[in-house]
Formats: C-alpha cells, structure tokens, sequence
C-alpha cells in the first residue's frame, strides 16, 4: 500500500503562438493547473487540470481548480491509501459537487502513480491499448480567413494535421459561412472540414447555417446550441447529412445519457477533465458506443501531461470514427515536458513508458510558475 503523503498544486501560465478566437473570448495565453501527489513509499504521481478562457467557458477556473484541490481534496486524501483510485474517487463524490477539472487533476495523479508503482502505463490499467496512434485535428481559430488558410496548408505540408475545425459563431451566420467555404474551397478534398460554434447560435441561426455549411463541405457541427436545448439539438440531428457533435452538453456519464436518450446528438466528444477523470470519460464512451454515436478524442487545450493521459485511455477504446483534437501542447509556445509527444503522419502517438507515459521539464514548469519569484523590485525616483 502507497498512502498518500501530500498533494501540491501549481499554475502554469503559458502564452500560445497566436490568439485563439473562440465564439466567447480569445485565449493569448493558457493557464495550467498542475497536480503532484507524493506518496509515502517516495513514488509521485502527476495530473493536470485546465480549462479554456476561465470563466468565459464554463464554470470551473484555474484558480477555482486549485482551490477545490488545496482546501478540499488534499485535507480529504491525504493519509489514505493511494493504490485504491477508484475508492478514493468515491471519497471525493461524497465530499465534493461538480468540479470535474479538478476532480481530473486528482485522478489523474492518482492513475500515474499507481501505474508507475505497478511498472504499467495508465493504458493497461484500462485493459491495455487497441493502438498506437489517433488521427489528430487541427483548430484553424486567428479569426482571419488568410491566416487560417495558411495554417491548413502548412500543416498539411508538413504531414502533420490534414482535419482541420474552425471556431465560428462570434460574428453573423452569413460572415461565418463565407469565412469557412474560402477555406474549404482552398482545401478541397485534401483535408475534412469540421466546424465548432461553441453553444453561440439560437435554434433559427443553426437551421439558416447548417444547411449553407454542408454546401460548403462541412461534415460535422459541434455543440451548434446551448447545452440545454436538447429537444432543438435532436431536430438538428435529422435535419441533414452533417454530423452534429455533443461536448459542452457532455458533462459526465450521467449527461451523456440524457443526450443519447434524447437523440441529441450523433457523435460524442469525449473530454476526460469535463467528464471528471479518466474512469468517467470511460463511462461517456460506453454509453456512446452503446447508443450507436461516434467517438471523438476531445481537448481543453490541456498541456502535455492530460493530453498524454487522454491519449492512454482513448487508444485503449473502440474506434473513434472522427479521430482526435489532441493538439493542445503544439497551441503553446513552449512544451512543458522532458520529451515532446510525437506528432507525424497526421497522428498523435502513444508514448512509451510507464503511468502516463510523460515527465515534466522541470526549469520550463518553474519558468511558467504563477508563484515563481519575481525578483527585487527596482523603485525609481522622479
């Protein structure tokens, strides 16, 4: 038995290569929630908890994330014995509502160690990977149709992405449409083209859109409405050929079931931190499966800690039939970890090793550090 000794957080604040224009904000700089759990046999397990422009995006923060876990979870683990994930998980579902991120970040550091004490990566202890690789989307957001385009072709240039998904949704239906058919059309059938309107349309722009984008080429929507607008989303869904992807409505298990019940959707994107860990996001895949929906390796934009976790339990599920958007690590502008994962042949790569199979760099992660120190103060006399 490994009992838990303590659990440290962190924030990393990371800028991005460009602005990342999202239907309610735009995202310079990413804001990385770290979680270390030391155990008492000297072993250490690492999570990762992140959201997508604070507040703006859902309910959880940065600094919400390490509150829940500095005031709540860490007084409430600690000393307990850290091999039993899933009894721990439940400690925390009696103790603690909503909070997925943060509820991710914990499990996830406990899946790590416990897998790295065992010699195992986090894939085995998931009954072990079917693959070794994802397709991997690219997200095509500066807002400017030029740059976007630009982008595709240098991806697909360099072998790296060749689905790409455009953030619409901040200006009108018809700008957004045009805006999208130019990259599709500069495209063409080299790359899919997929969009996300991040819950921004009312129920009469999405039935004017939808129909314009699927001439345009487009072969999925994701999450076109509120999350809550499950009736108007089950029209959508039978409406045309285009796919229509549920994610802000997928909250966890219990979520997923209500949206597959209301035929609310035709494909999932699986997000481990929304869903609230890693043995969740393994539930809303089931119940995607079981529903006939399609699978799709969703993201918050993580850093390469969760990204690799995500990876881990994805490669160990049924086919996902549109790939994955695990790219959050390339959209910063410096990597956190000791060995970047490998991204080639429009593939995201398992990595090897034990737990998750990733470590961090140290220096990068005390760069970024919130808390680091900031060094004297020079006062300048007028």
């Amino acid at each position: 038995m490994a009992r838990i000794d303590r659990i440290e957080t962190r924030i990393l604040d990371v800028p991005t290569i460009r602005g990342h224009v999202l239907s309610m904000t735009t995202m310079r700089i990413q804001s990385i929630v770290l979680v270390t759990i030391r155990f008492d046999d000297g072993s250490v397990g690492t999570g990762e908890g992140t959201t997508i422009g604070g507040l703006a995006y859902g309910p959880e923060s940065p600094e919400s994330i390490r509150a829940a876990i500095d005031v709540y979870l860490a007084p409430l683990l600690t000393g307990r014995d850290g091999d039993a994930v899933l009894a721990r998980m439940a400690d925390v579902d009696a103790a603690m509502q909503g909070n997925p991120i943060a509820r991710c970040a914990v499990e996830m550091a406990l899946w790590d160690g416990h897998a790295r004490r065992l010699g195992v990566s986090i894939a085995q202890l998931f009954g072990g990977p079917v693959r070794r690789s994802l397709p991997v989307a690219w997200t095509l957001a500066s807002g400017d149709t030029g740059q976007d385009i630009a982008e595709a072709e240098e991806m697909l240039a360099r072998r790296r992405h060749r689905d790409f998904k455009l953030k619409i949704g901040r200006r009108s239906v018809e700008e957004d449409v045009a805006h999208v058919a130019k990259i599709s059309k500069a495209v063409g059938a080299r790359a899919s083209i997929r969009v996300d309107v991040n819950q921004h349309w009312s129920p009469e722009e999405a039935r004017r859109g939808l129909p314009a984008l699927e001439d345009a080429g487009v072969v999925m929507a994701e999450q076109p409405l509120a999350a809550k607008l499950l009736p108007a989303m089950a029209a959508l869904t039978g409406g045309g050929r285009m796919a229509i992807m549920a994610d802000e409505a997928l909250r966890g298990p219990d979520d997923a079931f209500q949206v597959a019940c209301a035929g609310a959707a035709t494909a999932f994107a699986i997000k481990v931190g929304q869903s609230g860990g890693l043995a969740r996001a393994r539930e809303v895949m089931a119940i995607g499966r079981a529903a006939g929906l399609s699978l799709y390796g969703g993201t918050m934009l993580e850093a390469g800690i969760c990204t690799a976790a995500a990876l881990q339990l994805f490669c160990t599920g049924p086919e996902f039939a549109w790939g994955s958007e695990l790219f959050g690590p390339l959209l910063l502008t410096e990597d956190i970890l000791s060995e970047p994962l490998r991204y080639e042949d429009f593939q995201v790569h398992l990595p090897e090793g034990t737990g998750h199979g990733v470590t961090l760099d140290h220096d990068r992660v005390a760069a970024f550090d919130r808390d680091r120190p900031r060094g004297p103060t020079r006062l300048v006399s007028a």
